[in-house]
């Protein structure tokens, strides 16, 4: 006959024991870069349910502008990511916004978790933990930022060593040191 048997009853301390239940893995806890969706140039843009509301819009005012990190051979750069440009992936990298064809990373943008803190001159502003998007070759972390240009908020990178914001906008890399924003946690 069947008998049922509880975990809690169970004596073995066995851990090949298949029949001993899992471990518990704890909350849930948020990588230092948040939660990414992967893409490339030829992937289908994600669902709006997956990567939430755009953070910003661009100069149309009605086309959805999303945060991002562009994967390079040896390093990674925060970028925007606009699904009505082609390729969609934009970076702000040696005086032109620069157009990525290969791999990058979405990180979609939850005002419940993250928050966007003004700041200048490439500082961290004290007491918050910004959100990393990626490095330098040498290893030196890169954060999201975002820049207005002309009255246009577009997202970009920032970094202690920049001093100041890079963002990509209308074929350039703009540069702005003062009052632009840094992605944090909340």
């Amino acid at each position: 006959m069947y008998s049922e048997k509880k975990y809690s009853e169970k004596k073995s301390s066995d851990p090949s024991d298949p029949s001993d239940p899992p471990p518990s893995y704890g909350d849930v806890i948020e990588p230092p870069s948040g939660f990414r969706i992967a893409l490339d140039a030829s992937s289908p843009f994600p669902t709006s349910r997956k990567v939430m509301d755009p953070p910003c819009l661009d100069a149309d005012r009605l086309s959805p502008v999303y945060i991002g990190s562009a994967i390079f051979e040896n390093c990674v750069h925060p970028c925007k990511i606009a699904p009505h440009l082609t390729p969609a992936c934009r970076v702000p990298y040696g005086g032109v916004e620069l157009e990525h064809f290969g791999r990058y990373d979405l990180l979609p943008f939850d005002p419940a978790t993250m928050i966007w803190v003004t700041t200048s001159r490439g500082r961290i502003p004290y007491g918050f933990n910004p959100i990393q998007g990626g490095y330098e070759e040498n290893g030196t972390p890169l954060y999201h930022a975002l820049g207005d240009v002309n009255g246009v908020k577009v997202p970009g990178k920032t970094g202690t060593h920049l001093g100041g914001c890079n963002v990509a906008f209308n074929g350039g890399e703009h540069v702005i040191t003062r009052n632009y924003e840094i992605l944090c946690w909340r």
